[in-house]
């Protein structure tokens, strides 16, 4: 028998993976889509914060620092609530969108609670209709219990552990913004 060609190798791969996680699906029910597409709302936006970060905030910083440079006032009571208004801008700027995926980080948990309670209700369910003597109808429902719960504790810790970081930085950041901003004691 003829070994399989490169490309051949990663089709058969690819199936593999997709046979792996239709399989995960089916013992873990219907919850571990919904966790699925939680998790991976929170990353895009995990995703999108660093982005920001890396690129948008050092133009808004160029822009917020010029525009305050610019300013020959630095010491009026006037020219003390332009640079929070300023310092407040970048702040809104890096905390957006922190919320969302603080939210969805909790939620992550949550739902790996509600597919241990439809995973329990399906065991009560076998219990009922067949008693104690259907083993495997109650090992599939207790498969559907703990797999979701698995699945939202894993997903909210990996975006806990972003969440906390971006938090961290934007507070950081905000802070560095705001002495950046040199002002005259003229008050």
């Amino acid at each position: 028998m003829a070994r399989p060609s490169e490309q051949e190798s990663r089709v058969l791969a690819e199936f593999e993976v997709y046979g792996a996680v239709r399989d995960f699906v089916e013992r873990g029910g219907d919850v571990l889509l919904v966790i699925a597409f939680v998790t991976a709302a929170m990353w895009m936006l995990i995703y999108e914060r660093f982005w920001y970060f890396r690129t948008r905030h050092r133009v808004e910083i160029a822009r917020i620092t010029a525009a305050w440079n610019n300013r020959s006032d630095h010491s009026s009571w006037e020219a003390h609530k332009i640079r929070e208004m300023l310092v407040s801008q970048v702040r809104m700027g890096l905390e957006k969108r922190l919320w969302p995926i603080e939210t969805l980080v909790t939620l992550c948990p949550m739902l790996g609670l509600l597919g241990t309670v439809t995973g329990m209700i399906e065991v009560f369910d076998v219990m009922a209709v067949a008693g104690g003597g259907n083993a495997r109808g109650m090992a599939g429902g207790v498969s559907k219990a703990t797999l979701p719960t698995m699945a939202g504790m894993v997903a909210a810790l990996s975006g806990m552990m972003f969440s906390i970081q971006l938090r961290r930085y934007a507070l950081d950041e905000g802070d560095r913004v705001e002495d950046s901003l040199e002002v005259e004691q003229g008050l």
